[in-house]
């Protein structure tokens, strides 16, 4: 019997995996398409006795759905990863149709093996030679042509006080972290340094000011880009009451997004320097029409696009990937 083709992704940890993640939505789209999947956390790496980069997998197989529907079967693949009960299997990372990389941080072995992987042949979602740069926030600063907000990258105190004596309010957060931790909105410049102090301890000691958009009080609007199909679609996040962050896990509330021509204008300046990049997938957060965040490393949304879009998002980027995957590097 020939064995199913091979799907991995390399997440951080599995124990924390719940049913609304992008990555389980992934997972299913991959299960329903027939595809074995395996799951890799960053200790699981390893070089055999024959130089191959191999792993030890949290597997999942396609026929392990049954008859669930699409909710029950996000619920139980969540649950039998986060119980630990995925059948474990020692693979080689050789012959995957794909390895996405859904870690967030990022580190240096993760790097190394996807590497590894992509030397062996496999086709790796981002691309990991580019990954580390553009995930870091300093890379969008970069970006000529992108609307944004006005932004300095930097470790000195003197740098973000002249910064901010020209803004009416400024936005302080770390250069490399996630999820809202680190960041502060500085109105006036009593609090610049605790702010400063904030960021530089929740990432790695670089920060970023931004002129604080007043769009903001609208919603962060969440857009997914996937290159060869552009902008997939996305959603709005509402901040909560006397929160100044959009994040979900800090109260925001998702909304559909309304419709705003922006939103193209945003991806298509984007677009060239995601390709260039390496970067398959991104989730783009915008406010007022300019980009104030590219998340890389492991994107979300997918959850609430579906959701609000009624359209099978994880398995159109799932479909495109694979259909690229054996002409484009």
């Amino acid at each position: 019997m020939t064995p199913p083709p091979r799907i991995g992704f390399v997440v951080s940890n599995v124990a924390g995996t719940t049913a609304t993640q992008s990555t389980i939505h992934l997972v299913q789209a991959a299960l329903e398409l027939g595809y074995a999947v395996e799951l890799y956390e960053p200790w699981d790496f390893e070089i055999d006795e024959l130089g191959r980069p191999c792993a030890r997998a949290h597997r999942l197989e396609a026929e392990q759905l049954g008859g669930r529907g699409p909710d029950e079967a996000r619920a139980w693949i969540a649950d039998t990863l986060r119980n630990r009960q995925a059948a474990r299997h020692s693979v080689r990372l050789g012959g995957l149709k794909l390895l996405l990389l859904r870690a967030n941080p990022l580190n240096s072995t993760i790097l190394t093996f996807a590497q590894l992987a992509e030397a062996a042949g496999v086709p790796v979602r981002n691309r990991p030679g580019d990954l580390f740069r553009a995930s870091h926030k300093a890379w969008l600063a970069t970006l000529s042509g992108v609307p944004r907000p006005r932004t300095l990258v930097t470790r000195a105190p003197s740098a973000v006080q002249r910064f901010a004596s020209e803004c009416n309010s400024v936005i302080i957060k770390p250069a490399r972290a996630s999820g809202g931790s680190g960041v502060s909105l500085v109105r006036g410049a009593a609090g610049l340094e605790g702010a400063m102090d904030a960021a530089m301890r929740a990432g790695d000691g670089y920060v970023v000011v931004q002129d604080y958009l007043a769009g903001a009080s609208d919603g962060e609007r969440r857009l997914l880009y996937l290159r060869g199909a552009g902008l997939l679609g996305g959603y709005l996040r509402v901040r909560a009451p006397g929160e100044f962050r959009h994040n979900l896990r800090l109260g925001a509330e998702p909304a559909p997004c309304p419709p705003d021509p922006r939103d193209e204008v945003v991806i298509r300046a984007l677009a060239p320097h995601l390709e260039a990049a390496g970067v398959w997938f991104a989730g783009i957060d915008v406010i007022d029409g300019c980009v104030v965040e590219v998340n890389t490393l492991n994107p979300g949304g997918i959850h609430f696009t579906a959701t609000f879009s009624k359209r099978p998002i994880a398995r159109s980027i799932l479909d495109v990937m694979l259909q690229a995957s054996a002409s484009v590097p």
